[in-house]
């Protein structure tokens, strides 16, 4: 890890205004002229390719499409806007635990509820209770296609621009707008992104925006707006806790260090306060509203007894409201069903897929889901305690993605498109000061490249393989990434290039996933063992994940300056208690 960060540190030019030789040439001409029209010709024909791409994978197939009889996440999405426009509010989160529970936070229901509302006026068939289970005509394709243009257009578009212009603001010298425009690119065409919302359907670009949204107003010193925003993003999917850890540490360090700011920790702990009550108001509201009409509730015993327990003291009057936040928290953590469903790319499907040890056959749920806890917490308290001590903005992206893998690596109940989380604010490094070295774009590249490539078994059940050479290969054109070209990797680690280590790394790995894609389209696995390609996909992805997040640990370490203060509080303890405990202080309390 020492040797990732050490020297994959570029150095910054000699002459920061001198005119640089163009990173990518295919965006690089209009970056240089004066006029603005001009200088977003190249882009706005990219961005038209993008929406080119998010077309041609919305007119493939969808996840579970024809196949009885749970078909997949397009049906899941569809029966979530059933039960949310036909069902009392009350009814949300304790209908029918056996065909997709709604099992999201509140505001992806109500987000169903507005766009089932929509749908209605189109055809209220399609969201028919019970009778409309397994829906595919066309005009209901299109409608949920069109939903997933719209909430990303709405959300995670203006959120993108956001973030990445509060990031290129952090940069210095003339060079910012070109990257800035490269990082909006980046993320705009991100493949696998694309492949996972209009492809396979989903709505990531929703929770993804807000946290972009939050992370943006963090860079511009609106904390309180970025609480609520990223309260949003953590309504709308769970999953926005990759986040959360760091996002807390960043926001505490801004309370505390290097002045102690007590106004403002109470501005922001009464702030998110008031974002999870409006978070949940309108369904504790609709509950109110189906008592106040005598409507039938749902029995107490289905939600979460753990949890109901404590509001056991509660008054008979609350019991209904306290049954419902409980129950939508059961449903979003449902640690019975084991640390892991399918094959992903991370620490624990690796262990036990892979044959080495059967992770599930030897230990029982709860000692996996603790084993999990530990492991997270031990992979995301360094990027946390460095954020926390060091609350920069310029550490701020890297912090969040470091502490993103650890949680994607570790976690209980990881699904193969969790690895969105962290990849989102590792590409958005780009527009950052980090983007200008060579060393922080091979490496977005590669875990761009990496993401996609472990979606692939994902693609295959899903009929969606012919959408992943197209869009790779658009990003990978327009970020002048391997195969198209290889210069990144020329540059030596003195001029801000990787170093040999990342060298060997990466292109490894690209040969690795060439070789894995010819095996797999000409050579059918053993009868005995017929995931042994998927296996394979998913321990050589783990690995190659697992470096990415120590190269971000160590960028995080090394542009904080954490190293030299450890290094200089080690030395000091041999020179009496007194210079010890004056560095320790110095070391914490100093933003430098």
């Amino acid at each position: 890890m020492g040797q990732v960060g050490a020297l994959d540190r570029s150095s910054r030019p000699h002459t920061p205004n001198a005119r640089r030789k163009a990173t990518y040439p295919q965006l690089a001409k209009p970056a240089q002229r004066c006029q603005p029209a001009n200088r977003w010709t190249s882009i706005s024909k990219l961005l038209a390719v993008g929406f080119s791409l998010r077309i041609f994978a919305a007119c493939l197939s969808h996840s579970g499409q024809g196949k009885a009889p749970m078909y997949g996440d397009f049906e899941a999405q569809r029966h979530w806007m059933e039960i949310t426009t036909r069902l009392p509010v009350s009814q949300w989160y304790f209908h029918d635990a056996e065909w997709w529970r709604l099992d999201y936070p509140p505001l992806t229901a109500y987000h169903s509820w507005i766009l089932g509302k929509i749908g209605s006026m189109a055809n209220a068939s399609w969201f028919d209770l019970y009778t409309s289970r397994g829906c595919e005509e066309l005009g209901l394709k299109a409608f949920m296609r069109t939903t997933v243009f719209a909430s990303e257009l709405l959300i995670f578009v203006p959120a993108v621009y956001l973030a990445v212009s509060q990031l290129a603001q952090l940069r210095v010298g003339k060079m910012s707008a070109r990257h800035t425009q490269i990082a909006l690119v980046a993320l705009l065409l991100q493949p696998a992104m694309i492949l996972v919302d209009h492809g396979h359907f989903q709505y990531n670009t929703v929770m993804l925006g807000l946290f972009l949204a939050a992370m943006g107003s963090f860079l511009a010193d609106y904390h309180l707006a970025g609480c609520l925003l990223f309260v949003g993003a953590l309504g709308f999917k769970q999953m926005a806790l990759f986040y959360a850890p760091a996002v807390a540490a960043y926001l505490a360090g801004t309370c505390f260090v290097p002045t102690v700011r007590p106004f403002r920790l109470v501005a922001i702990a009464a702030v998110t306060t008031a974002s999870f009550a409006a978070l949940y108001a309108p369904l504790l509201f609709g509950t109110w509203y189906d008592i106040a009409h005598k409507l039938q509730l749902p029995p107490a015993t289905t939600g979460g007894p753990r949890l109901l327990l404590l509001f056991g003291a509660l008054p008979a009057d609350f019991q209904p409201f306290a049954i419902q936040i409980a129950q939508s928290i059961h449903r979003m953590f449902p640690f019975s069903r084991g640390l892991f469903e399918d094959k992903v790319a991370n620490i624990w499907c690796s262990i036990h897929f892979s044959g080495v040890y059967k992770l599930a056959k030897h230990h029982s749920p709860e000692t996996l889901s603790l084993a999990a806890l530990a492991l997270t917490m031990f992979l995301i308290l360094p990027p946390c305690l460095v954020i926390f001590f060091r609350p920069r903005k310029s550490l701020v992206t890297l912090a969040f993605t470091t502490c993103a893998w650890g949680f994607f690596l570790c976690s209980y109940q990881v699904h193969e498109k969790n690895v969105l989380l962290p990849l989102v604010p590792m590409t958005a490094l780009l527009a950052g000061e980090q983007g200008a070295r060579a060393a922080t774009r091979a490496w977005v590249g590669f875990a761009n490249i990496v993401a996609s490539w472990t979606l692939y078994h994902l693609l295959i059940k899903d009929d969606l393989q012919v959408a992943y050479l197209p869009l790779l290969g658009v990003w990978l054109y327009a970020m002048d990434m391997p195969p198209f070209s290889f210069k990144i990797y020329q540059k030596s680690s003195e001029h801000g290039g990787p170093s040999r280590l990342s060298k060997c790394v990466h292109l490894s790995a690209y040969a690795a996933t060439a070789t894995w894609h010819l095996v797999e389209a000409f050579i059918p696995p053993p009868a005995s063992k017929p995931d042994l390609w998927i296996v394979a996909n998913m321990i050589l992805g783990c690995m190659a994940f697992f470096s990415c997040y120590l190269w971000c640990l160590a960028a995080l370490i090394a542009e904080s300056g954490f190293a030299g203060d450890v290094r200089t509080l080690l030395k000091s303890c041999s020179q009496g208690p007194q210079s010890f405990w004056y560095h320790a202080f110095r070391s914490v309390s100093i933003i430098r």
